[in-house]
């Protein structure tokens, strides 16, 4: 399967206008954002839990990162309320499930193979002081990309003009481009070569980030 897999183009997707997707899982539905590759994909997609389910343990060959949106995600590593960023590098394995329910942002197979640092992070707690009404954390740097949260207070801009490519996820709020008005769960990549300068709306806005990625962008090989 291939979907939003011309990574030298922009994407937008209002990911709260698409309908639910079951997953193999039962209780476990999604909503398919960008993806190469079957049911083992380098895959960038929301997925909600239902209350009670879960999915049976299993290793992350490529790697997973998430961000908890809502509710609670849980494994045996411990409980992850809605704000956590968690990176589980290539060979982690774990039961992932939620006995209150959850919605998580998650990539898939899109780790440098050589990494290994596991870790979770509450994504506010990282905050710089503000700065022109942007307060950021970097929550992972490496040679490959950097990954942001930041908090704008209302009419603050959001801008970068980082190589490799540009990927938005608005947690919060609303921003507003030159071409588009996004709003919660809404998704922005930008191809190589494009910069980001968004405005936040009335209520100020929470923003994901990655920059640098793009260039690595290949189907899994298993």
């Amino acid at each position: 399967m291939e979907l939003n897999s011309d990574f030298s183009s922009r994407v937008v997707v209002h990911s709260d206008q698409l309908e639910w997707q079951a997953s193999p899982m039962k209780g476990v539905d999604r909503r398919m954002l960008d993806r190469i590759g079957g049911e083992v994909a380098r895959a960038t997609t929301i997925v909600r839990y239902a209350p009670g389910s879960k999915f049976s343990a299993h290793t992350h060959t490529g790697g997973e990162e998430f961000i908890v949106l809502d509710g609670v995600f849980q494994d045996e590593h411990g409980d992850f309320p809605a704000g956590t960023y968690v990176r589980n590098p290539p060979t982690s394995q774990h039961t992932p499930g939620s006995e209150p329910g959850c919605t998580i942002f998650v990539k898939l197979w899109q780790f440098d193979m050589d990494d290994r640092t596991q870790f979770r992070k509450t994504m506010s707690d990282e905050l710089s002081a503000p700065v022109n009404g942007v307060a950021t954390a970097i929550l992972h740097e490496d040679a490959r990309e950097v990954v942001t949260y930041s908090h704008l207070d209302a009419g603050a801009t959001l801008s970068s003009n980082a190589t490799g490519g540009i990927e938005v996820l608005i947690i919060d709020g609303s921003i507003t481009t030159e071409q588009d008005v996004l709003n919660t769960n809404d998704w922005l990549r930008l191809p190589e070569g494009q910069t980001l300068s968004a405005a936040a709306g009335p209520d100020g806005a929470k923003v994901w980030m990655k920059t640098g990625h793009l260039p690595y962008a290949r189907a899994p090989k298993v």
